[in-house]
Order: C-alpha cells, then sequence, then structure tokens
C-alpha cells in the first residue's frame, strides 16, 4: 500500500489495531472513531461512550489495545489528524462552529444562574449583570482570549505528556553530533529558527534550513555522524518528510517535532515529540512548539555546562563588539 493510501485517519486506525483485531464493545468504539471522526476529535470520553453504547472504561481500554495511555492521548492524535484532512478556510469554519457552540453552552449556564437568582435581591441581579459586562469589555468570548486559552490548555497538554526521556535523548544527539540541521518551512520555521540560534549559542554546529536550493544543498552534505530534527505541523510539508527521510537513508540520526506524523516521517525519526499545535482560527499554534525548542536548548545546555558557557562569553564578546545590543550588562563589582 502506498504512503498516501496509509496516511489517512482509517489507514492509521487501523494500522494500530492488535493483529488480533478489536472485539465487541471495543470494536464498537472504533467504528465510531471512523464513522465520526469529528465528533470524537473534541468529546469526552463520556460522550463518546453514550454514542458507542459502551462505558468509559471501554474507551479507555480501546485507547490502550491502540497503544495510547488512555483516551485523552488518543484524542490528541485523533483531533490532530482529523484537522490535517481539511483545508484552511475548513480549519477556520470548524473553529468558528466551536466558538459559536461555546457561546450558546456559556449563555445556557447563565439562563440557569438567572433562574435561580429570582430569589435574589434586584441590586444582586444588577451587580451580576454588571459583572458579565466589565467581563465582556476584558474580551473573555473574544477570538483572540479563546487562542491564549487555547493555547494554554495545549501547554498544559504538553507539560503532562511529554517524555523527559526522549528531550534527553534528542540533547544528548545533538551535543555529540558533527552538525545538526534543522529542517522547518513556512511558519513553523520560527521553532527551527529559535532552536538553532539558541543551540549555536550554547556552543553546538545547529543550522537552520528552509526550502528550495538551500535544503538540497543542505542535504547533500548531511551523512554519518549528523543529526536531522524535521519540524513541521498540521498537514506536513513534503519536502520536510522527504528530508527526514534523505537524511535517514545517509547515516543521520532523525528526530520529528510534530503533532502527527504521517507513516513517512514516523519511520525516519528515531524520536517523535507529539505537539499540540491546533490554533483557534486558519493557521496552526506555534507555542507549544517554541516551548519544547526552548526545553531542548535548555536540556542541550546541560550536557557540557563548561562547553556551554564558554560558548556564551565568547557570543557575549562579540555582542559588545558589533555594538549590537541597546542595553549593556554592569561592570563586576571591584574586588
Amino acid at each position: 500500500m502506498s504512503e498516501r493510501a496509509t496516511d489517512d485517519l482509517e489507514g492509521w486506525l487501523r494500522s494500530r489495531t492488535p493483529e488480533r483485531g478489536l472485539r465487541g464493545k471495543s470494536a464498537a468504539v472504533l467504528e465510531l472513531l471512523l464513522s465520526q471522526p469529528r465528533r470524537a476529535s473534541y468529546g469526552s470520553a463520556g460522550e463518546l461512550a453514550q454514542l458507542a453504547g459502551v462505558n468509559v472504561a471501554t474507551v479507555t481500554r480501546t485507547a490502550q489495545a491502540l497503544g495510547f495511555a488512555g483516551w485523552p492521548a488518543l484524542q490528541q492524535e485523533l483531533r490532530a489528524r482529523y484537522l490535517s484532512s481539511l483545508s484552511a478556510g475548513q480549519v477556520a469554519a470548524e473553529h468558528r462552529a466551536e466558538g459559536r457552540a461555546e457561546d450558546r453552552a456559556e449563555h445556557r449556564v447563565e439562563g440557569r444562574v438567572e433562574g435561580r437568582a429570582g430569589q435574589i435581591a434586584a441590586e444582586g441581579r444588577a451587580e451580576g449583570r454588571a459583572g458579565r459586562a466589565a467581563a465582556d469589555r476584558r474580551g473573555t468570548g473574544s477570538p483572540g482570549a479563546r487562542s491564549l486559552r487555547r493555547d494554554l490548555d495545549g501547554l498544559a497538554v504538553l507539560n503532562r505528556r511529554l517524555d523527559e526521556r526522549v528531550l534527553t535523548t534528542i540533547a544528548e544527539a545533538v551535543a555529540a553530533a558533527r552538525r545538526t540541521t534543522i529542517v522547518a518551512d513556512g511558519s513553523y520555521a520560527a521553532v527551527g529558527l529559535a532552536l538553532a540560534h539558541n543551540a549555536r549559542l550554547a556552543g553546538y554546529p545547529v543550522r537552520a534550513v528552509t526550502a528550495g536550493s538551500e535544503l538540497a544543498n543542505a542535504m547533500a552534505d548531511v551523512g554519518e555522524g549528523d543529526v536531522l530534527i524535521a519540524v513541521s505541523f498540521w498537514r506536513l510539508y513534503e519536502n520536510t518528510v522527504l528530508a527526514a527521510n534523505e537524511a535517514r537513508g545517509r547515516g543521520a540520526r532523525v528526530f520529528a517535532v510534530t503533532d502527527a506524523a504521517s507513516p513517512a516521517l514516523a519511520a525516519a525519526a528515531e524520536e517523535v515529540v507529539l505537539v499540540p499545535a491546533e490554533g483557534e482560527a486558519f493557521f496552526p499554534s506555534l507555542t507549544a512548539g517554541i516551548a519544547v525548542a526552548q526545553a531542548l536548548v535548555t536540556q542541550l545546555a546541560a550536557v557540557d555546562p563548561a562547553r556551554t558557557g564558554a560558548a556564551i562569553e565568547a557570543a557575549e564578546s562579540m555582542w559588545t563588539r558589533f555594538g549590537l545590543l541597546h542595553r549593556h550588562p554592569s561592570p563586576p563589582p571591584p574586588v
């Protein structure tokens, strides 16, 4: 079966099914995931259980049978894969629909609260309305505020699920490498550039490349003893997946930072760091990706503190020599 044939939602789910298959109630859960991916991608375990006619424990066991710690971990990747099947316009429409649903839910809650408030004095009701009006002025329900909340939720998910062992493995690989190449295209280049910039300051030969001749020329020089880190989200850039496989074929160690690796990317990568990347509009969020880049460099700086300390001092000297910074450090106090 071709790569594109296996990279759809159904192919991905069925590829994770145990050889003996799923039976009975677990099979019903799987069929629900396949038939209603949108509903499953944002519903709770309880909602999914009700739709499938099973209990919550069965939903959890099904997720574990598919290789996940539980329903939240499965849902994170299911959601990323569902969104990767949509165009940018469809993603924006999806988020608009979710925003309207959240507003309706909030109004229902407020309606119930106001109904019970019949026993409360008129002054209390007025204060409640004034409080809500103030909250509206602060933009509690605005698209921008929802975007911030989604990013905060993504960071919380990342913090709970990130495997520190994987960060250590990647940092140690970069520290031992002849050279590290980070491939990140489009807006995802922001993650790659931040990672490469700070890793160089930490004293390691790391470069970030994007597309076209720059990427082709960089790949021609990748080989044994090198590391390649592929950074891509949502529908994934084809050139990033190609570069990962090319580097693997040339003997380099390959790692990936993504929200849902395709089979081709996962097969090339020694480790995959799964990052929540769903935004609130038509584009993915880079917040969690940047957080992973920061964590990786922090871990890298701890591999050889003396090397990193010397590199930072050398960089500081050049910043002064070239007059780069508006503010300058205070001179050390006299001994």
